[in-house]
């Protein structure tokens, strides 16, 4: 009898930054991370990018070193990474032969760790699945084409699906609603201000076209559709000289505090996953600030592997391979 189509494998990659995972892999982390110029262009000239990555990673290592010392000695971003994919796919299980993995941009496993074992597996159907919820150039682009690139060296090669950007998925926002209601519990009725902290870029990205900003504001429009309850937008984790979105999270806070606010409610509105933005920069940085400011300042929990976080993720997997034909 000849097999259906939902039959053959399909492979999920899940793409995500990646971290380092003890203080040993800091250092090396930081150099892969900077010698990419999608994300900042060093030097007018490629062949100078990696030398002066490095100089940059020496000199940061140190004090990134001591942050996550802070949050028990690595990144636990591999770690939630794989408890998502198993949790996806043993929800996908009813719906055909799924294998879900991932690939991190600039730590292990990378694309050429996990195509090699798809297809040493046999598998050549490939949906690569961001878990950046907002586009931009220098995560999910990024991510993408070197998933691509790497894709093109192998024989036979690979049929692959993008899923790039997923801002106002009902599931997601679901599942943001669900959070910042339980957050705004541990408040008892008080007045609060709902804050949402994104990632920081460069400003000259969206005047390039980049959409990432754009993507905030959908998202957050449907949540606050749910919600019924304003908040307001910032941008953590600057770093270099150059011209970074407005208002940075501590501008917010000062500026919060200013204005007599009390309670604030932050939302790592760009982060799907628990690390050292959330753990380090939120958790202890921003509170000890918000505390001296005469604010109390609590945070939503990530999504990590959120039921109805998950069931979102395999909405999108099941509809990418039903518009490609592989269902």
């Amino acid at each position: 009898m000849k097999p259906t189509v939902s039959q053959f494998p399909i492979g999920v990659v899940l793409l995500n930054l990646g971290g380092p995972e003890k203080i040993g892999d800091v250092e090396p982390f930081l150099y892969n991370l900077f010698s990419d110029r999608k994300i900042i262009r060093l030097s007018p000239f490629p062949l100078l990018q990696k030398f002066i990555a490095r100089r940059i990673a020496r000199k940061r290592g140190p004090k990134s070193s001591e942050s996550y010392r802070k949050i028990g000695g690595g990144s636990p971003l591999n770690r939630i990474t794989a408890e998502q994919g198993r949790a996806l796919e043993e929800t996908l299980s009813d719906q055909g032969r799924f294998t879900v993995t991932m690939a991190m941009r600039y730590w292990h496993p990378y694309a050429t760790e996990t195509l090699s074992e798809l297809h040493g597996q046999g598998i050549r159907k490939v949906i690569a699945l961001t878990l950046y919820p907002h586009y931009s150039i220098a995560t999910t682009g990024s991510s993408l084409d070197d998933l691509q690139s790497v894709a093109r060296k192998f024989s036979p090669s690979f049929a692959m699906v993008e899923i790039s950007s997923w801002p106002d998925n009902s599931g997601y926002v679901t599942a943001l609603v669900q959070t910042i209601r339980d957050g705004m519990q541990q408040f008892d009725g008080g007045e609060v201000q709902l804050v949402y902290s994104a990632h920081s870029l460069p400003q000259k990205f969206i005047k390039e076209g980049d959409p990432y900003v754009e993507h905030l504001q959908r998202t957050i429009a449907a949540v606050e559709k749910e919600v019924s309850i304003a908040g307001r937008l910032c941008y953590q984790s600057r770093s270099g000289p150059v011209r970074w979105l407005s208002p940075s999270t501590p501008e917010m806070l000062e500026s919060l505090a200013s204005e007599g606010c009390k309670n604030v409610l932050m939302v790592p509105i760009s982060f799907v996953s628990d690390h050292v933005e959330t753990l380090y920069e939120i958790d202890m940085l921003y509170r000890d600030m918000a505390t001296d400011l005469g604010m109390r300042l609590e945070r939503t929990e990530s999504l990590n592997t959120n039921p109805i976080f998950i069931a979102a993720l395999k909405e999108l997997v099941l509809e990418a391979s039903r518009n490609k034909g592989w269902l």
